[in-house]
């Protein structure tokens, strides 16, 4: 490791939860969704063959259980060939220098989120005053600063392809960020979405705490162009895809994935867009 890697100075344990915290879903036999407090992180890679990827690192001082999820379908000692980051925001990075540090991995991301991924740029800040529930005014203490990856972190390449991820292409689905990705296999139409979408409208306490499952926009609170999310959700709808794993929520597929999908292009300025907040483009009302 050539350069020092460092948290932003807001780096902090983030006191919220779910029901489905330490649960993991084996959602075909090569992708495990895992639930780290109220966000997930994803292997992919068949347990079989030994060689996988991580795909997001969980919420801060997440490390230890991303570690023994990891070796629990692995086995011992077995580290990913890289971490992808669908983007840069805090529950999404939490654990990644430490997983960096304990497994000397590459890190891949777009190249629209390395300034917030190597200490150059924040994020806006996230909207309280967002339409939404308890979670969204609870936002402003989330952390917010950029975390600094050095040169640990790389671009993704070009043409889409991902690296150790055969048949996965990434997606530029910006909106919720602004090199936020999602993966996609054509093989099996299998679409890891990251927070382009999500399934469960992660603004509400209760409902983060509960895992009621519905499909929803991306969280409301760090969300800062609706009309690029929308676009997003738009081309990943176009993709069909038969089982989709977000960031935030329970695993869907079939009838219920696509008839949901349909509907969220449908009605997304009814469904994702809030009705008020400081990052609301009044052309989408």
């Amino acid at each position: 490791m050539d350069k020092e890697m460092n948290y932003g100075s807001d780096y902090k344990y983030i006191p919220t939860t779910s029901i489905g915290s330490g649960i993991g879903i084996e959602v075909l036999p090569d992708l495990l969704c895992h639930t780290v407090q109220i966000v997930n992180i994803h292997l992919v890679g068949n347990p079989d063959m030994k060689e996988f990827v991580l795909v997001d690192t969980g919420m801060p001082e997440s490390a230890n259980e991303i570690i023994s999820v990891t070796e629990e379908r692995f086995g011992a000692n077995s580290r990913p060939k890289a971490i992808i980051l669908t983007h840069g925001h805090f529950d999404h990075v939490g654990a990644v220098i430490d997983l960096v540090k304990h497994w000397e991995v590459p890190v891949y991301a777009h190249k629209l989120e390395i300034p917030f991924l190597t200490g150059q740029k924040s994020y806006p800040e996230p909207d309280p005053t967002v339409e939404g529930g308890m979670v969204a005014k609870m936002s402003p203490m989330f952390p917010n600063e950029p975390i600094d990856l050095g040169n640990n972190v790389q671009m993704l390449p070009f043409d889409g392809t991902v690296p150790h991820m055969p048949g996965f292409k990434w997606i530029h689905t910006p909106g919720h960020a602004p090199g936020h990705i999602s993966l996609f296999r054509e093989k099996d139409r299998a679409l890891i979405a990251g927070d382009a979408f999500v399934t469960v409208k992660q603004e509400y306490l209760y409902k983060v705490f509960t895992q009621e499952q519905e499909i929803s926009g991306p969280p409301r609170y760090l969300t800062t162009d609706w009309e690029a999310s929308k676009e997003s959700v738009i081309k990943l709808e176009a993709l069909k895809p038969t089982v989709a794993v977000t960031g935030h929520g329970l695993p869907m597929s079939g009838e219920l994935l696509t008839t949901s999908l349909k509907k969220l292009v449908n009605q997304f300025d009814q469904i994702a867009v809030p009705d008020y907040g400081k990052y609301v483009n009044k052309h989408m009302q």
